[in-house]
């Protein structure tokens, strides 16, 4: 990882205003979209237009989000979901066709942002054309302080990605704007140039691997990716991609659902075998069937005793193994 400090300029020298266009997806998350909505009406950054794609969400979600924020919203009404893959595409392919902008913003619907957030990502990426993609300093929602990543990196030899900086306490140790190998799609700036030059994001992902993936993509074009420190979020983090955690929610303790365990498995042999060379795949397939096959079917059988994860991470294998998407239908619906 290039650890030197690109060249930048900082948010607040911006003397020109670059039109960004900022796509959230909404899928069941009615109070987390509303919320997310109501921070980006605070932001400092002039010149942006805020596009919520629904994602097949059940009930009358997309109408109520209409009629509270009205002309503050571009509303797409998906007839289905299609994924965090699928339904940024749809949004992306919106905003370039109608509002020409010059950087797109991928915001999850579960963070809440600070004010100058966006105009601290556009200024760092004018500084330098070869910027890319830019993320932002991520915090635990509801802590001032305590910091989910800042960008985060694979181990190629394992297939594990792994947060720079998980749960530690921001005490300025992570100040410096530097060029990183990855980061998360929470919250993802890309240049336009971007993607007509890489494409969009790949829809087999459907959800999970799919930043990374992009990530490689960018930099196997050219683009440098760079964590900007002064650009703040908050993440409403959901259940954590390691199925030994355990989350709380509103009803009380919440585990790994089956969906996420079987996205991340398939798309885990998805990514590795797409990037990984040789004997990086055989070291990852080595590690993975020597020890994380039988640690996760531990985890799911005797520690949550739930046959239904198990299944799911069975079923990711298979998929994941064969280069399949058999599996998949099961868990896309509602």
């Amino acid at each position: 990882m290039n650890q030197t400090r690109p060249n930048t300029h900082h948010g607040s020298l911006i003397t020109h205003y670059p039109r960004v266009s900022i796509i959230i997806l909404n899928w069941n998350g009615l109070e987390d979209t509303i919320e997310c909505l109501e921070s980006l009406k605070k932001i400092a950054y002039p010149n942006y237009e805020v596009i919520v794609v629904d994602n097949g969400s059940q009930g009358n979600e997309p109408q109520l989000l209409q009629e509270k924020f009205g002309e503050c919203i571009h509303l797409i009404r998906n007839d289905k979901n299609y994924g965090y893959t699928g339904g940024n595409n749809i949004g992306i392919k919106y905003a370039l066709t109608n509002f020409l902008p010059d950087y797109l913003l991928l915001l999850n619907n579960d963070v809440v942002v600070a004010p100058d957030f966006l105009t601290e990502m556009v200024g760092l990426a004018a500084g330098d054309d070869q910027i890319g993609l830019v993320g932002p300093k991520t915090y635990v929602y509801g802590t001032p302080d305590r910091l989910e990543l800042v960008w985060y990196d694979v181990d190629m030899h394992k297939g594990r990605a792994f947060h720079v900086a998980s749960r530690e306490v921001d005490q300025g140790q992570y100040e410096t704007a530097q060029e990183v190998n990855y980061i998360q799609g929470s919250c993802l700036l890309v240049r336009e140039k971007v993607i007509q030059n890489v494409g969009l994001l790949d829809e087999e992902y459907f959800c999970y691997w799919d930043e990374t993936d992009y990530c490689v993509r960018a930099r196997e074009a050219g683009y440098k990716i760079v964590y900007a420190p002064r650009a703040k979020i908050w993440h409403k983090k959901s259940p954590c991609s390691k199925p030994w955690y355990r989350t709380l929610s509103r009803r009380g303790q919440a585990k790994m659902p089956p969906y996420r365990i079987y996205f991340m498995t398939r798309n885990n042999f998805k990514f590795m075998k797409k990037h990984a060379t040789p004997s990086q795949y055989r070291n990852f397939l080595a590690y993975f069937f020597g020890y994380r096959f039988w640690f996760v079917t531990g985890v799911c059988l005797l520690y949550h005793r739930d046959i239904k994860l198990f299944i799911g991470f069975c079923r990711g294998l298979r998929d994941g193994v064969h280069a399949s998407n058999s599996g998949a239908s099961h868990y896309v619906q509602n």
